[in-house]
């Protein structure tokens, strides 16, 4: 099967018939209502500036289970040392916007002026979040993503010192465990969050997960305490 080519109207192709690289479709809009489409049935959007919009689904998917959150001694130490303060969704646009500063996968950011728009929408929407992580009244790292029932699909993260972010993301992973949520989608595999404990499943296996979380919950808003 041939890449898609999206139109408005044209909703996305099984995502089990992506190509060998991930990619899936290319086309479309970065709207709220497709954006939702795209993560209810496991795709996500990523393209370069100067790009069409690109949409995903590869295979492996890299999955972070909450029961499976590994936390290194050194990381122990630094959290129980309470230095940080973490927050849920209380500065969301200064979040994306430093995320947007750097690089995903050793690449050029791919956090374009679109993109940061339509996840700001979906935040007002209440479907995507930020994590902020504080040292001494100053944002100095975080994380930003989308979730829905009881499923957290991470999107970027951003560190101005160091283990900050990883601070930010064990709590959050603390917090959707007590939860009981089902995973943290991490997309792809990186050498950083598989330290955490995340591991590639089959994508059969992550759509089968997404379809009975849907199932259960729908795409039920998530609630976060305003402290983590």
């Amino acid at each position: 099967m041939g890449i898609i080519y999206l139109t408005d109207e044209k909703l996305f192709p099984n995502p089990l018939k992506a190509d060998k690289s991930g990619l899936l479709a290319i086309g479309g809009t970065l709207s709220k209502s497709r954006l939702i489409e795209a993560y209810s049935m496991g795709i996500f959007p990523w393209f370069s500036l100067g790009e069409p919009p690109m949409w995903w689904s590869p295979d492996p998917r890299f999955l972070l289970f909450p029961s499976n959150l590994h936390i290194s001694k050194r990381m122990k130490r630094i959290l129980n040392k309470e230095e940080f303060r973490v927050t849920v969704n209380r500065d969301f646009k200064s979040v994306i916007e430093k995320c947007s500063l750097r690089g995903r996968r050793g690449e050029e950011t791919w956090i374009t002026e679109e993109m940061k728009n339509a996840y700001t929408e979906l935040h007002k929407e209440g479907f995507a979040h930020s994590v902020e992580v504080w040292l001494k009244g100053s944002l100095v790292g975080g994380l930003y993503g989308v979730s829905f029932g009881k499923m957290f699909f991470g999107e970027s993260m951003f560190s101005e010192v160091s283990n900050s972010s990883k601070y930010g993301f064990i709590k959050l992973t603390q917090h959707l465990g007590s939860r009981n949520f089902l995973f943290i989608d991490c997309q792809v595999e990186t050498k950083h969050l598989g330290s955490l404990g995340a591991k590639g499943v089959k994508r059969e296996y992550f759509i089968d997960m997404l379809g009975n979380g849907l199932a259960e919950n729908g795409l039920t808003k998530t609630e976060f305490p305003k402290v983590l």
